[in-house]
């Protein structure tokens, strides 16, 4: 049995960030979130989970509204 790589992508997160006309230096500043971190999510790299909580928290949503999960076989599976 082979398992499917997975990958994450925050485009939830920066459409919703696009819908409240909120930037990402909004985003940042509101929530503490380092810039390092933020990198982290411009380029679809693993963030902790307590940085997505206080993303949620902050922007009143759940995390299947800001994170995307992408198999490596093309598809995508969300929250």
């Amino acid at each position: 049995m082979t398992k499917d790589r997975t990958k994450i992508n925050y485009k939830p997160l920066w459409k919703l960030l696009i819908d409240r006309n909120m930037t990402r230096v909004d985003l940042r500043k509101k929530t503490l979130i380092a810039r390092s971190t933020m990198d982290k999510m411009v380029n679809n790299e693993y963030v902790a989970l307590e940085v997505l909580v206080r993303i949620c928290m902050a922007l009143n949503c759940s995390i299947d509204e800001i994170i995307e999960i992408e198999r490596e076989n093309g598809g995508t599976v969300n929250g």
